[in-house]
């Protein structure tokens, strides 16, 4: 992330995403509806099935989108950054960070128990989950502790604040999720 600063001197929390290596890996077909797939890098050691798949490619990309079809998508042509402009309003999808198992305090804001009448060991605890003996059970989906991140987000309505096309990057309004050097999708949002 950086700090942009506008043209009236006011500054934005920003972030930079470098759009290099990304292609037209293939086109598909998929119940009528015509597909591009967009790849992005290339795998060192790629499987025979995937060798096959991107024949007309001559490489097997290693992350793999798949969007509308326009006239002009041939497999193997790179895309650059002049396809996204200043000022254009994107969304992005990508996967969070992991933050591994998670009590119910941090990974749903549960308050827990009182700090004291004797409750030694019951500060964080989520507390009773039961009911009585109808329904006999715990309900699906009952907020506990578990593994929390690593789910696929998108974020709408951000704004592109500068293409680089010498560098092949752009600069987007505001944060996005994942770590360092994660792979993100980037959409045109055509109904602003």
């Amino acid at each position: 992330m950086i700090q942009y600063y506008m043209e009236n001197g006011n500054a934005k929390p920003a972030t930079v995403l470098d759009i290099s290596e990304n292609y037209v890996s293939r086109l598909i077909d998929i119940d009528g509806k015509k597909l591009a797939e967009v790849g992005q890098g290339k795998v060192k050691h790629p499987i025979k099935s995937d060798i096959g798949n991107y024949k007309e490619l001559t490489f097997v990309p290693r992350i793999t989108a798949r969007e509308e079809m326009k006239d002009e998508d041939v497999a193997g042509t790179k895309i650059e950054s002049s396809v996204i402009n200043v000022g254009d309003i994107v969304e992005v999808s990508g996967q969070t960070k992991g933050k591994g198992f998670a009590g119910v305090v941090k990974r749903h804001g549960f308050h827990g128990g009182p700090r004291t009448h004797g409750q030694s060991d019951r500060e964080r605890a989520p507390g009773s989950i039961g009911n009585r003996t109808i329904p006999g059970r715990v309900y699906k989906g009952k907020r506990m502790g578990g593994h929390m991140g690593t789910i696929i987000k998108t974020i709408k309505g951000l704004k592109v604040l500068m293409v680089d096309p010498e560098r092949n990057t752009i600069v987007v309004e505001g944060s996005l999720m994942g770590p360092k050097k994660s792979y993100l999708v980037i959409r045109k949002q055509s109904w602003i």
